[in-house]
């Protein structure tokens, strides 16, 4: 793992929370962008070398829609960067750790992703975060 690539954070309202966290920063967010395989609306923030993303559910069904619904808005997960998302999910499952998806998809931000189960790392939702190519 390289660095943290990003921290995400699950909010009700996207458009509110953009306001919120404009303020808090001092500055407006610099992508929106939707994950219909994952029910999800994101909005980036760049804070110095570091990304913020906040997420808004867009289906009842949404794994942010339940997280939400549990747990209430808040940190969802902290991702990190990769420079090879396959061998570190194999690398991480030799190693005990429980992988969400046994292979990569398509994330927000022009990603590869995977995630880690929280039950296998204390906790905290891990996501792994490669650039594609091209």
């Amino acid at each position: 793992m390289n660095k943290i690539e990003h921290i995400g954070i699950a909010v009700k309202d996207l458009e509110a929370s953009n306001s919120l966290f404009e303020k808090l920063f001092g500055q407006p967010h610099y992508k929106t962008e939707s994950v219909a395989s994952e029910g999800v609306t994101t909005s980036f923030f760049q804070v110095g070398p570091n990304k913020i993303e906040l997420l808004e559910a867009s289906s009842e069904d949404s794994p942010i829609a339940k997280f939400l619904e549990k747990k209430g808005e808040g940190i969802h997960h902290i991702a990190f960067a990769v420079e090879d998302i396959e061998a570190e999910m194999t690398r991480l499952k030799e190693e005990g750790f429980t992988l969400i998806h046994e292979k990569p998809k398509k994330g927000a931000d022009n990603k590869l992703v995977a995630f880690l189960h929280p039950k296998s790392s204390n906790g905290v939702l891990v996501e792994l975060c490669q650039e594609i190519a091209g």
